[in-house]
């Protein structure tokens, strides 16, 4: 594994920046050391952050980190089971369960969400299900914005017997008749599965992933009958028996346990950190895979203490890992008291939201659509802002979603971002400034965060996430110009730039970026790291003159900027599908500039269909594929 190159802790080794695509991303000043002032200004546009204030707003009042407050009761509907006098208001969408509620009772609930979600890919209802520790019998069929998580402190105490999966839906285009194509948005997390008859099935595509999972049988990830899917993202997961790869197209896999290894690849398929993969192989079969990976954070939970009470665990900061963080004991890390946290409601203006975090507290987001008036801002340092049931945040006014302080420990988790209707320059910036402060000892984290340009509703915006701070841990992300759904359009759901990577030290674990205007990635900073990247360029140039840059025809998708140094990146496939029945070339799927330490590995172009295709995989290197089906491939660049 390459050694990272080093900076003091004062974050001397300024670099520059290529300037392609970086407008837009706003400056705070925070630079060097975050003072109480500034952190204060930072804040100032969305309130005044004073007592005063705080006890204002009503659900606020003292409610100063670690000071004990009342516990709502709440035994009405969204809570299933004995003594809920002290559960925390997670709200009406969220259902939690312990084992003496009846396996009926459960099962009924399931049917009624999945008959509900099942074919409501853009609605606007959230859900999650939470199984306090014990042993259940059920068959969770998941749709739509349907999430499910164990409560325990390792994903055995939660076992269940039956299923917890997602199945294929119809699909008339297929000659299969079935697909996972579309089957986004839904998750599972820190629980075993004992599946009836041996095998669970989680046929999924982008933004739906397994975490701290342990299915005790073979797990099968296609949906059956030669279907197409396209995913897909595991971490820190174990498998005893075999897992299936089947049509899956693209895969990644990261700190996990296999037990019984893992049958074909079909493109991309990357493994990190995981014991029991397959040995590199790649381009036949399609595999690539890096022993250990080399920073992780495992993704903030939900769970009950010892005493009942709610708690959320922070796994700790690993380098060069491999395997599970539970299999072998207990995760190591640290934990928060739920009442630490300001447990937020999709009626909750952003000004409410961020007197909560101004004053300290952590945030945690109920299902549901959050409407903002301006964007939530996170100011101080190891805020966790943690996401139930896939909350939505819509900014309505143009400005940001969220916006991050260059601060140390930050923690970003489970949230959607949907564009509304007025551009964006930025959804979420991580970091604000052209300072270089170092946090690789306790870096922010951003996983499992999904943006929708478009979809749902008309949206439209510059770029979705900038990161800007050094050493962030980007672990699971789908940066999506819709191509189906409401408001879409070449002129409609506009979008230049997917992500843009500033901060140096900067490493990217499942990057999915779709569908933007532009480029789809821009990685400006230096020693960054992608492991896993997919994105298929935008379906929709009505012609070539509208979709030309500066080099040439069309756009790449992976763009290192031309000052950039170093940059690795392992296990890249970029799709072309240009369906307006117009001649459409893309130059190169992935350009760089040509320097030793700028190193690629296993990367894929594919043609899919339509008109046109890509003429060079990564710069002047790869065969076209252009005008039928076809592949390219390259094993290793420069």
């Amino acid at each position: 594994m390459r050694t990272l190159h080093d900076r003091d802790d004062a974050g001397n080794d300024d670099t520059d920046r290529d300037g392609t695509a970086s407008a837009g991303t706003a400056s705070a000043g925070t630079g060097h050391g975050v003072s109480r002032r500034r952190l204060i200004a930072f804040a100032a546009s969305a309130a005044s952050v004073t007592a005063a204030g705080l006890a204002a707003v009503p659900g606020i009042a003292n409610a100063a980190p670690g000071t004990a407050r009342a516990v709502p009761d709440h035994s009405g509907p969204g809570h299933s089971g004995s003594n809920h006098s002290h559960e925390p208001d997670f709200g009406p969408n969220v259902f939690v369960y312990d084992p003496t509620t009846p396996s009926a009772q459960i099962q009924a609930k399931f049917d009624e969400l999945f008959a509900q979600q099942a074919g409501n890919e853009m609605g606007t209802a959230r859900y999650a299900v939470l199984f306090k520790p014990g042993t259940y019998t059920v068959n969770a069929n998941l749709g739509y914005y349907t999430t499910v998580a164990g409560l325990g402190q390792s994903p055995d105490d939660v076992d269940i017997h039956g299923a917890v999966r997602v199945v294929g839906q119809p699909d008339p285009t297929s000659a299969a008749g079935i697909s996972a194509l579309i089957n986004f948005w839904r998750s599972a997390e820190n629980l075993s599965v004992t599946p009836d008859g041996g095998l669970d099935q989680w046929a999924v595509s982008q933004a739906s992933p397994l975490r701290r999972v342990h299915i005790r049988g073979i797990l099968l990830l296609e949906p059956g009958n030669g279907g197409f899917s396209s995913g897909g993202y595991i971490a820190d997961s174990k498998v005893d028996g075999l897992v299936i790869n089947g049509s899956q197209q693209q895969w990644l896999t990261r700190d996990s346990e296999f037990g019984g290894g893992w049958s074909n690849g079909v493109w991309n398929q990357v493994f990190s950190g995981v014991t029991g993969a397959p040995g590199e192989s790649f381009p036949n079969p399609t595999y690539t895979t890096l022993p250990t990976s080399p920073v992780t954070r495992e993704k903030p939970f939900l769970y009950l203490d010892s005493a009942g009470r709610y708690r959320v665990f922070l796994p700790e900061l690993r380098h060069d890992s491999a395997g599970t963080t539970w299999s072998a004991g207990p995760a190591r890390g640290s934990s928060l008291s739920i009442d630490d946290f300001y447990i937020a409601k999709p009626t909750d203006s952003a000004l409410k939201i961020n007197l909560a975090l101004a004053l300290g507290r952590h945030l945690l987001l109920t299902p549901g659509v959050y409407h903002l008036e301006a964007p939530l801002l996170v100011t101080h340092k190891n805020t966790v802002v943690l996401g139930l049931g896939m909350p939505s945040l819509t900014p309505d006014r143009g400005t940001a979603a969220l916006r991050v302080a260059d601060v140390d420990g930050v923690r970003v988790a489970g949230v959607l971002i949907d564009a509304g209707a007025r551009v964006s320059d930025t959804l979420v910036e991580i970091g604000t400034g052209p300072g270089h402060r170092r946090h690789s000892h306790n870096p922010i984290s951003v996983q499992d965060v999904f943006f929708r340009i478009g979809g749902p509703w008309l949206g439209r915006a510059k770029t979705s996430l900038a990161v800007n701070s050094d050493d962030t841990i980007i672990d699971n992300i789908w940066v999506w110009r819709a191509d189906h759904g409401n408001g879409v359009g070449w002129t409609q759901n506009t979008s230049d730039t997917g992500a843009v990577i500033n901060g140096d030290n900067v490493t990217a674990y499942g990057l999915f970026v779709e569908h933007h205007q532009k480029y789809q990635t821009v990685w400006n900073g230096e020693h960054g790291r992608t492991i896993f990247y997919q994105s298929e360029m935008p379906y929709d140039p009505p012609s070539q003159q509208a979709w030309t840059s500066p080099t040439g025809n069309g756009w790449a998708s992976y763009k290192v900027g031309s000052k950039v140094k170093t940059h690795e990146a392992w296990g890249l496939g970029v799709y072309c599908f240009f369906n307006q029945g117009v001649d459409i070339r893309a130059d190169r799927a992935i350009e760089v500039p040509t320097r030793s330490g700028v190193r690629f590995h296993n990367l894929i172009s594919v043609f899919l269909s339509g008109s046109g295709g890509i003429e060079r995989t990564i710069d002047d290197a790869g065969t076209a594929t252009v005008g039928s089906f076809g592949t390219s491939t390259v094993v290793s660049y420069p």
